[in-house]
């Protein structure tokens, strides 16, 4: 499938960029590691719940159905915002306030009504989604039941269109630990050109475990368990020709 199209080349030069000077964008090294977001296109509202030797995680949706992996682009936004405020020696809040375009620009999404709407939905996934876990970020073990995110509020709205302008987005303790601790991974921003979600997921998986490595190897059940896809294995191996399955 080919890339997404770059839907803002030209970026508008009277909105301020978190990005300015520093061209990378960040991920959380816990999410990339496990299978946390649905990669169905449709609402998801299976309980999942997956174990490994660094413990357990348990998914929940609410009625709105899982969290996607589109719906993280929100969160990497936030993360590499974090990520920005501690490099430049602040304390940055749980409490994170931004802008709606912003977002929408930095993800490569349209910043049509859709677009808006499309960014609402995944804020009432992230806050309806709870996590049960005993993997540990940022030195603490968190064991208790959490949503991905804690809360969300437009705190501004365009008057002309009612459009949400200004979020305040509570992030989890959870989430909030690992970026605080710089449990992150820099990414690129042509991630947010991958247009199927599985492609999103081997990106993330690859990117933690590869590193700067020249070769790195999974067994296909090891790999289809990461991926948190309930295809095949036969789907799996004849649709990721690219990577050598062991």
């Amino acid at each position: 499938m080919p890339l997404l199209q770059e839907q803002h080349v030209n970026r508008d030069l009277f909105i301020a960029d978190i990005f300015d000077g520093i061209p990378i964008l960040k991920d959380d090294m816990a999410s990339m590691e496990h299978p946390i977001f649905s990669l169905a296109t449709k609402a998801d509202t299976r309980t999942l719940r997956y174990e490994s030797s660094a413990g357990y995680i348990e998914i929940i949706p609410s009625s709105l159905g899982l969290a996607t992996i589109f719906d993280k682009d929100i969160l990497i936004f936030c993360a590499s915002s974090i990520v920005q405020s501690l490099n430049q020696g602040q304390t940055p809040s749980r409490r994170i306030r931004v802008t709606a375009y912003h977002i929408l620009q930095t993800c490569n999404r349209p910043t049509n009504n859709l677009g808006y709407a499309r960014l609402k939905a995944g804020l009432d996934r992230l806050s309806g989604t709870r996590i049960k876990t005993n993997i540990t970020t940022g030195g603490v073990r968190q064991i208790e039941n959490f949503g991905l995110i804690d809360s969300y509020a437009i705190i501004e709205k365009n008057p002309n269109n009612d459009r949400m302008v200004g979020i305040e987005i509570t992030l989890s303790g959870w989430f909030y630990n690992a970026i605080m601790s710089q449990e992150v991974l820099t990414i690129s921003r042509d991630y947010f050109l991958l247009r199927k979600p599985i492609e999103r997921r081997l990106y993330e998986i690859t990117r933690k475990h590869c590193g700067k490595q020249k070769k790195w190897s999974i067994s296909l059940e090891n790999l289809q368990r990461k991926i948190g896809s309930v295809s095949s294995k036969k789907w799996l191996s004849h649709n990721i020709p690219s990577i050598t399955l062991v």
